[in-house]
């Protein structure tokens, strides 16, 4: 008996003391990238420029995998109830990290308390563009256009709650005009639309619509920047076309479930600013007017304190515009 005793607290300590050796060894398999929402938008393209360069520091694949829905919730939550060990991670931007809190009085999880913070990727300014389907050739056109048809428009989103379709009830909003808002599970599907005339306009990240523009899928009109981006010379920004005071970019973020070690998550901290310091990865998000914060800036308390500000900042923006989802 006294043996037994003598053997249970030193068992304790053995597993206490493996747990750090298991962190070290991490990762040993695959890591699963969750993106919220469908292939093909802005938050996939970054993802996977992101999870590209991870995998060649973890030394193991980073496998996305797109699970859209509600507005970035449904693949978000997937996350927030996965193991913490590490190897389920999402990749989501301030839609499901922040602003949905006061769209979703249902949400199901709370981004500030269910999820540990890895690293900020990138921000980026939203761009509104038109599809080449129609005659508009400038935001004063566009105006014009909404006025005339008076709520028939259609304005294509990602769906309820998404960056894409707050940047559209905001600008509506700030220019006094109507349409009718098409929301679809992701912002892939849009552009496709928009190329074919089905909706006639998009804002979303430059990550999406900067290729979209020189593809001659869709025609930028305006850009929410304080100055023309050199990747867009022959797009005005919001203020230049006439509604200053449309100001938006889209910070995009890697986290773990709540709980994950510590270890785990400073490897993880490490794959990101290694994925993000690639010089590959680097030129791809210049091209795309990613901007990438950088040393503490890009880290997870950064990344806590951001999600924190955000939350409270798109809570009042979302009751003074009038938000909601149907």
């Amino acid at each position: 008996m006294r043996r037994s005793l003598l053997l249970a607290p030193l068992a304790l300590a053995a597993v206490l003391l493996a747990r750090p050796a298991e962190a070290q060894e991490f990762p040993t398999r695959a890591v699963t990238m969750v993106i919220p929402y469908a292939p093909g938008g802005s938050t996939d393209v970054l993802g996977r420029i992101v999870a590209r360069g991870m995998g060649k520091a973890l030394g193991q694949p980073v496998v996305v995998e797109n699970q859209g829905g509600a507005g970035g919730n449904i693949g978000t939550q997937r996350v927030v109830r996965a193991a913490p060990d590490g190897y389920t991670l999402t990749f989501g931007n301030l839609g499901p990290l922040a602003a949905n809190v006061q769209l979703y009085p249902n949400l199901g999880y709370d981004p500030r308390r269910d999820l540990a913070p890895i690293g900020v990727a990138a921000s980026n300014p939203m761009v509104l563009a038109v599809s080449p389907r129609i005659e508009v050739r400038d935001l004063a056109g566009l105006l014009g256009h909404l006025r005339a048809e008076d709520g028939n428009v259609p304005f294509g989103n990602a769906g309820p709650g998404s960056t894409s379709h707050l940047a559209a009830s905001l600008f509506l909003q700030l220019s006094g005009t109507r349409a009718t808002l098409v929301g679809y599970r992701g912002v892939g599907p849009v552009l496709t639309d928009l190329a074919a005339g089905v909706v006639e306009v998009l804002i979303d990240q430059t990550l999406t619509l900067i290729p979209a523009h020189r593809g001659g899928t869709a025609r930028a009109l305006a850009v929410a920047t304080p100055q023309r981006l050199p990747q867009l010379p022959d797009v005005p920004t919001f203020a230049e076309a006439g509604v200053p005071g449309f100001d938006m970019q889209v910070w995009n973020a890697l986290l773990a479930p709540a709980g994950t070690p510590a270890p785990v998550i400073a490897r993880l901290v490490a794959a990101l600013n290694a994925g993000l310091d690639d010089p590959e990865a680097k030129q791809r998000l210049e091209e795309l007017a990613a901007v990438v914060p950088q040393g503490e800036a890009r880290g997870p308390e950064a990344l806590r304190r951001l999600i924190a500000s955000e939350v409270d900042r798109w809570s009042g923006l979302i009751r003074d515009a009038s938000i909601r989802v149907e």
